[in-house]
């Protein structure tokens, strides 16, 4: 069995405004209606595989757990980092986490936010890359270049891949210059670095024992010390603080001598700028993408992408150009620049645009809450608590709240008196209360929450239950 590390906790700044740090490009739907995380997860799930290890930060816990239960995906152990250290404390706290259970088992490590759309050619690269590794090889897989792109890191392999089977890795090239770039495509020797690989957990092990040995005792600690939580496993802060921040490629790839290589030509794409979605994406002689409420006349090599259904983008007379329109935020761009995006998100920090990280809707482990509206001393909200979920006993000091329930049915406990709620009834939530909510029903409740007072911060809150605790407290 191979147990799939999902790792899920970068921030896509390039997809802006899709991808924000609140909720960023692997849980969105950019391509349909799965998400790339959920496709990342169902590639790796049934015959061989093990159900998956996450890793991901506190903020988007509950993301993973729901959209894996979505995908029909029986969630493995969710590792909470405490904070953002690169890739390799990562990937060998997940080693560290497999190794107490079967420290010969094989892990394949995986970023939850690629496109790869041929899943036979998929598995056929891993059936190889297994026996490879099985052998205590690591292995990395390597997609076969189709232009002399600048904006990926390549593997130099010691002949030609044409023939998809496993051989030494020669060694990592960084991002190269467009003229590098060129050479390595017409030498026909090279391959993207997919940032993709394959190895035993004890192979992982002593790669970090021997390259970059820093890591092991602070990262040995956070799993150690790590504190269950609802379900996930919370690594210790303390230790983890202690870690550099480093990629797995600079820790131990680039200095490993037992790394192979697998060719995987299954229409990989990072989707890492708006241009690789306008590539994998754009149709007909005009190669226009679109997506959402739009409309396009006489428009060539452009994107549109629009998000809000109460919307209509239109594109007319467009040249090489993107568009993606939020209901917060409207990206127009020149699809030449698209790699320059980031900068835009550090440029909307400095003036703090809350634009630059956030989006409107917050999703919370009962649902979810989207500002509609807001003014002095008002505020209105969407609200949907999902079947089966409680929002936990609380109150708030300087705020009153007023609920119309538009679909669906919650159970409103208020000052030690119960009620329940149907679509079109309404309650009124005085200032200092004490109220929780419940979804009895088997489909999702929608209501419509009207807050007034003097301050609406979401810290304005006194909780009497642990929050999301069933009902009756145990």
């Amino acid at each position: 069995m191979i147990t799939p590390v999902l790792l899920c906790g970068g921030s896509g700044t390039r997809l802006w405004p899709l991808s924000r740090k609140s909720y960023p490009k692997q849980f969105a739907p950019l391509l349909g209606e799965t998400t790339l995380f959920q496709a990342t997860a169902q590639r790796l799930a049934g015959d061989g595989f093990a159900p998956p290890l996450v890793l991901t930060n506190a903020e988007f816990r509950f993301i993973v757990t729901q959209q894996l239960s979505e995908a029909g995906i029986d969630p493995g152990p969710v590792l909470i980092e405490p904070q953002g250290r690169n890739t390799a404390p990562a990937i060998l706290a997940a080693a560290l986490h497999l190794a107490q259970t079967d420290p010969d088992a094989l892990m394949l490590v995986a970023p939850s936010d690629h496109l790869l759309p041929d899943e036979a050619a998929f598995r056929a690269a891993i059936a190889i890359g297994t026996e490879t590794a099985q052998a205590g090889r690591i292995v990395t897989f390597g997609i076969h270049p189709g232009r002399p792109e600048t904006g990926y890191g390549y593997l130099e392999c010691s002949r030609a891949p044409g023939d998809g089977a496993a051989q030494p890795l020669k060694g990592f090239v960084e991002k190269p210059d467009a003229a590098r770039a060129t050479e390595m495509l017409t030498a026909g020797t090279f391959l993207w670095n997919a940032g993709i690989f394959l190895a035993s957990v004890r192979g992982i092990l002593e790669a970090f024992d021997r390259h970059a040995p820093d890591l092991r005792g602070p990262v040995h600690r956070a799993v150690e010390q790590a504190v269950p939580d609802l379900g996930f496993l919370r690594l210790a802060p303390s230790p983890w603080a202690e870690t550099r921040d480093v990629s797995i490629d600079y820790a131990v790839m680039e200095h490993a001598e037992n790394l192979s290589v697998v060719p995987l030509d299954a229409g990989w794409s990072d989707l890492g700028d708006w241009e690789a979605v306008w590539r994998e994406t754009s149709r007909g002689a005009a190669r226009v993408a679109t997506f959402g409420p739009t409309t396009v006349l006489d428009c060539e090599n452009t994107l549109l992408h629009a998000d809000d259904p109460e919307q209509e983008v239109v594109g007319l007379g467009l040249r090489n150009i993107i568009v993606v329109a939020m209901s917060d935020a409207v990206l127009v761009a020149d699809r030449n620049r698209a790699q320059a995006v980031k900068d835009v998100v550090t440029a909307l920090k400095a003036g703090q645009a809350p634009q630059a990280e956030r989006f409107p809707k917050t999703h919370r482990p009962w649902g979810w809450r989207r500002r509609l509206l807001g003014g002095a001393g008002f505020q209105v909200n969407q609200v949907m608590l999902n079947p089966g979920k409680v929002v936990g006993l609380q109150s708030h000091t300087r705020r009153a709240e007023h609920w119309v329930v538009v679909s669906g049915e919650v159970r409103v406990t208020m000052e030690g008196e119960t009620r329940l709620l149907h679509a079109n009834q309404s309650l009124y939530v005085p200032q200092g209360a004490r109220h929780r909510l419940e979804n009895p029903g088997p489909v999702a409740m929608e209501m419509i929450e009207v807050q007034t007072g003097d301050y609406l911060g979401a810290d304005d809150v006194i909780r009497y239950e642990q929050p999301y605790a069933p009902w009756p407290p145990t």
